[in-house]
């Protein structure tokens, strides 16, 4: 144990001289005077932006709503596929669904909006599809093992007087996942508030958006006032979040 601790000390402190003390030009930072005269700049707010913050608000919500839904929707197929205990084929379907679970959770939600953005232009749509495609792989991934970990009796009994794959998933399994899936989509949609709102930054609407724009105007002022409503409103999806998972669990 006190061997693994001083290998990661050892490994922690080689990263912290590569990556800081080397591969930092510390010489563009300047002095002390003018770090803080850096940071000065974003301490005062530009309240004659706060009307222009209604609009990409309501937007970044709406992003992060749309997505969540679009996400869960697809998450219900991929889920299924990649269940070992209902997947219609373990050896095809099984492994193509865990792989569309890794995909999804693999490439960032950033990446997914400039693949959307060139293909779709810019706006709310290409936002709204990344992340969608990001909330599928950890949504379809948790119904996956709450599908596994299932009561197989009620499954059984509608298989044994015939019924049809979507009556199986309708009746025997939806019941008994229901509470973790929506529990699991309301802490998506908090996750995905916090992306929304971002998305502007490579032209996908929302927030972000406006935050890229005072950037490039340099307009420090307008900068902080965008931050604080993003933080403000990670801080009500935090608080709504909370009270629906906790009246759902």
């Amino acid at each position: 144990m006190a061997l693994g601790w001083a290998l990661f000390l050892l490994f922690a402190t080689w990263c912290f001289n590569g990556t800081i003390i080397e591969d930092t030009d510390w010489s563009r930072i300047g002095g002390r005077r003018g770090v803080l005269a850096s940071i000065g700049r974003y301490i005062s707010l530009d309240l004659g932006l706060f009307k222009e913050l209604i609009i990409p608000t309501i937007e970044t919500i709406m992003m992060a709503t749309v997505g969540t839904v679009l996400g869960c929707f697809f998450s219900l197929p991929v889920a299924w596929l990649g269940a070992k205990n209902v997947t219609p084929s373990i050896h095809i379907l099984y492994p193509m669904g865990r792989f569309l679970m890794v995909l999804s959770r693999s490439v960032h939600e950033i990446v997914w909006a400039l693949i959307f953005v060139s293909a779709v232009g810019l706006g709310a749509l290409p936002g709204i599809l990344a992340i969608a495609m990001r909330s599928v792989g950890f949504i379809s991934k948790i119904t996956a093992e709450a599908i596994e970990n299932i009561d197989a009796k009620p499954v059984e009994a509608i298989r044994a007087v015939g019924g049809s794959e979507f009556q199986v998933m309708y009746f025997g399994i939806l019941p008994q996942i229901y509470p973790v899936v929506l529990s699991t989509v309301i802490f998506e949609w908090d996750i995905n508030i916090r992306r929304s709102a971002v998305m502007g930054l490579v032209g996908a609407g929302g927030l972000g958006l406006l935050f890229y724009r005072q950037m490039n105007s340099f307009n420090y002022g307008g900068v902080s006032m965008v931050i604080l409503a993003i933080l403000m409103l990670i801080i009500l999806g935090e608080v709504i979040s909370h009270y629906l998972r906790k009246s759902v669990i």
